[in-house]
């Protein structure tokens, strides 16, 4: 017990840094407890499947490009906010948003839910998961 005093009276740079860290962890836990807002790249595809889901690709228009889930619609999450309007179609639909990593599209899900989308999921792992699942992506 001293010397773990002693390291901390030595360290507290290192100590703060721990604490802000640990407490980052804990509210993202907090905000979604067992990821129940994020799905799966097969939960995803049943939900497309058999939910009549709508894809929503954050990314930008040359990521798209580059390669997207079929039938996804491409809306830039910087520009999200003003074209909520051509969401307002799909409103009664689950939305599975997704960008490359799961980060962006984690955003635009808050987002949407602001503004009163219900069932909005996050494409846990984002297209890279979506590929390293050898699922379909579309590079027309």
């Amino acid at each position: 017990m001293e010397q773990l005093l002693e390291f901390a009276g030595n360290h507290m740079m290192l100590l703060a840094a721990f604490f802000v860290v640990l407490s980052a962890l804990l509210w993202n836990l907090a905000a979604d407890p067992g990821g129940k807002n994020a799905v799966d790249p097969l939960a995803a595809t049943a939900m497309i499947n058999h939910e009549e889901a709508i894809v929503l690709d954050v990314r930008s228009m040359a990521e798209f490009k580059d390669g997207h889930i079929v039938n996804a619609i491409n809306i830039p999450i910087n520009g999200l906010g003003n074209s909520i309007k051509q969401l307002e179609k799909h409103r009664h639909r689950p939305i599975v948003a997704v960008c490359r990593s799961g980060s962006r599209s984690g955003a635009a899900c808050s987002l949407l839910r602001k503004q009163g989308f219900e069932n909005v999921k996050n494409l846990r792992g984002g297209m890279l998961a979506w590929q390293n699942a050898n699922l379909p992506v579309n590079r027309r």
